[in-house]
């Protein structure tokens, strides 16, 4: 019987190179996704190389065209992870590779690297892309070093090589499964974010310790392990079925969607038509393949497709993806480590008919006892989250659990802690079992709760709803204020800052002075808005002091009303220049026509007889008193008050020196 072997491996090295087909790319051709220049094709048209519609874009990549209606299958991605091009790239053949060009920017993508200079590209009709480097074609890069999901007739998949999973059928990124051909001779799947331990793999060709070094799939579709002049196949076409002799096939190998190994013949008529059939595959169902579920989850296939169900007591966790959605403790673990009694503080829920294995869920307990004994030494172990008793074993896990499947008539009962209250109903082994939950005083509690936190909104409400229309009424007055006719908009409201610009527009340049006091000129002027007639006194002996005291003084002087005093309306402050303005009195000042005249029958116009002389002559006190030339001689405002209002004697007043001469 070695004389099959034998054959195999003689037919095996004899097609292992054919369909080397190839059509030149010379240097400087490009590629766009717009228009029909977007790709180059293979001498027999089978096989293209270009860019290819993807999610909202484009990649770059080989695909295989066959079936009826044609379809495109892609075979290889470059740089697959990457996010889609837009439109606007082009892709160029340069003498140091293959390069992606975006328009509007400066910047270069390098789709495949070489050391080499490059002379020339091609498209195999293998399915190979290759870069040349002289006209003896040297291939300097190849497609077929570099696989993704696929490996065609005449490819290898070398020790140390992986193969990684689609998305989908339509996102061509790395999926959820790989599979790698292992250094020590065996090839084996496993899910894409596993440890890639002996407990992760769903799939092997037990082939360790052997001299395998490749897994080879040559041109006439045999799928084998090949080493040292040793060879093992998992699919061989010694006996084919019927093919016309105008018939060619294509072969091609593709780890698929959901982690299972496939090996496919597309076959063409002469005739152009063309029709695709699966030759092999490694045949696990849904659930036999690890990581088809996340972590605390468990595959269930009994009503004929496959479900992931969270076990007992946990539920779906928000971060991670869709179908491989991981699930988390439903409860904080806290409460039991801190209780004095643990065991008042869950129920016990059972799931039979599951299982996980040892390999990549480790015990860390197995004991030996009935299962009433198990379950209770369950509830005091607050580390313990999970337990599967087998065999007359309590064996206790930690999280998280992986890889969980529900198989009927399997003799393993699992256990779950689950918070005291909510328990499970017995459900028949063949249907999942619904929670229900017990109504206890925590309802009431909550319905407390609920109603005092309604009731705190409702108040927050109104009193929000209070404050706005208390601040609009507020800005409802506070603008009919400034409107008014009567109080002249915000000028008699508000001490008004002037600027030194507007003061000289509205003095006329400071032209028409009306009097002179101890530290400086008063002119008269007329604001621009208004038409109404101010005074401006500008400060020329004033000690200097910072702004902010400036503007502290004259508004405590702006805030003192009395009958008698002429009231300040505004200021300005420029750099050292600073001004008073007040209302302008037509009478003229009470100095003037005191000492113009010097008698105090001059303020009194007509009817002597009815004037308050003593009140007169406080005024008059007074007003000598706060033109004083030495300062410390002038009362203070409080002062000047309650003398007015007669709460205060006020004594003969000397003469000011401006005055007396």
């Amino acid at each position: 019987m070695a004389f099959i072997p034998a054959l195999l491996w003689l037919l095996f090295m004899l097609f292992a190179k054919e369909g080397t087909g190839e059509s030149m790319i010379e240097l400087g051709s490009w590629l766009s996704p717009k228009g029909n220049h977007s790709s180059w094709a293979s001498s027999s048209g089978h096989f293209a190389f270009g860019f290819y519609p993807q999610g909202n874009g484009f990649a770059v990549g080989i695909w295989l065209v066959s079936g009826s209606p044609p379809e495109k299958t892609i075979v290889w991605t470059a740089n697959r992870d990457s996010p889609p091009l837009s439109h606007n790239y082009t892709l160029n053949l340069t003498k140091t590779g293959l390069w992606l060009f975006q328009s509007g920017r400066g910047g270069q993508v390098l789709i495949s690297s070489v050391d080499a200079v490059v002379s020339s590209a091609s498209m195999l009709d293998s399915g190979n892309f290759v870069l040349y480097n002289d006209t003896h074609h040297t291939v300097v890069w190849q497609s077929f070093d570099e696989p993704t999901d696929t490996i065609l007739g005449g490819q290898n998949l070398s020790s140390g090589g992986k193969l990684v999973s689609s998305v989908s059928r339509s996102d061509h990124s790395s999926g959820r499964y790989f599979l790698i051909m292992q250094f020590g001779g065996n090839l084996v799947a496993y899910p894409k974010n596993s440890p890639a331990s002996a407990g992760d793999a769903y799939w092997s060709s037990n082939t360790w310790a052997s001299t395998f070094r490749h897994l080879s799939l040559n041109v006439s579709g045999f799928l084998c392990l090949t080493g040292d002049d040793v060879l093992r196949c998992f699919y061989n076409s010694i006996s084919p079925g019927k093919k016309s002799h105008n018939t060619s096939s294509i072969y091609r190998a593709t780890l698929e969607v959901n982690g299972n190994l496939r090996l496919y013949e597309h076959q063409f008529e002469a005739s152009g038509s063309s029709h695709v059939q699966e030759l092999w595959s490694t045949s696990l169902e849904t659930c036999q393949i690890k990581g088809v579920c996340g972590f605390n989850r468990y595959c269930s296939n009994v009503t004929g497709h496959a479900v992931c169900e969270c076990f007992p007591g946990f539920v779906p966790s928000k971060s991670s993806g869709n179908l491989s959605l991981d699930c988390i403790l439903a409860h904080s673990k806290d409460g039991c480590q801190s209780s004095k009694e643990p065991t008042i503080l869950y129920n016990i829920t059972q799931l039979e008919n599951v299982y996980w294995d040892d390999e990549s869920n480790t015990p860390y307990s197995v004991v030996p006892m009935k299962k009433e004994e198990c379950r209770k030494s369950f509830l005091e172990d607050c580390d313990c989250m999970a337990v599967l008793y087998s065999d007359g074993n309590c064996n206790k896990y930690r999280l998280p659990l992986t890889y969980g499947r529900k198989v009927q008539n399997a003799s393993n009962v699992a256990f779950f802690k689950m918070l005291s209250g909510i328990v499970l109903s017995p459900t028949p082994n063949n249907s999942k079992p619904k929670p229900k939950v017990a109504v206890d005083n925590k309802t009431s509690l909550i319905m407390i709760l609920a109603f005092t936190l309604g009731f705190i909104s409702l108040l927050s409400l109104v009193f929000a709803v209070s404050i706005f229309f208390t601040y609009k009424r507020k800005v409802y007055r506070y603008s009919t204020l400034s409107t008014s006719e009567n109080l002249r908009f915000a000028e008699d409201c508000s001490l008004r800052s002037f600027s030194f610009d507007e003061l000289v527009k509205s003095t006329r340049g400071f032209t028409e002075e009306i009097g002179r006091g101890s530290f400086g000129a008063v002119y008269r002027g007329i604001t621009g808005d208004s038409n109404r007639s101010i005074a401006v006194k500008r400060l020329e002996r004033i000690v200097d002091e910072g702004e902010r005291e400036f503007r502290t003084e004259i508004t405590a002087i702006a805030r003192t009303h009395h009958r008698n005093l002429v009231k300040l309306i505004g200021f300005c402050i420029n750099g050292s220049r600073k001004l008073l303005v007040y209302e302008y009195v037509s009478n003229g000042s009470l100095a003037s026509l005191l000492f113009n005249a010097g008698q105090l029958n001059k303020l009194v116009k007509e009817d002597e007889e009815g004037v308050d002389w003593m009140i007169l002559e406080r005024m008059v006190k007074v007003g000598l008193w706060c033109v004083q030339d030495d300062p410390p001689l002038r009362p203070s405002i409080k002062n000047v008050i309650l003398t007015l209002e007669g709460l205060k004697d006020i004594p003969i007043p000397p003469s000011p020196a401006h005055l007396a001469k």
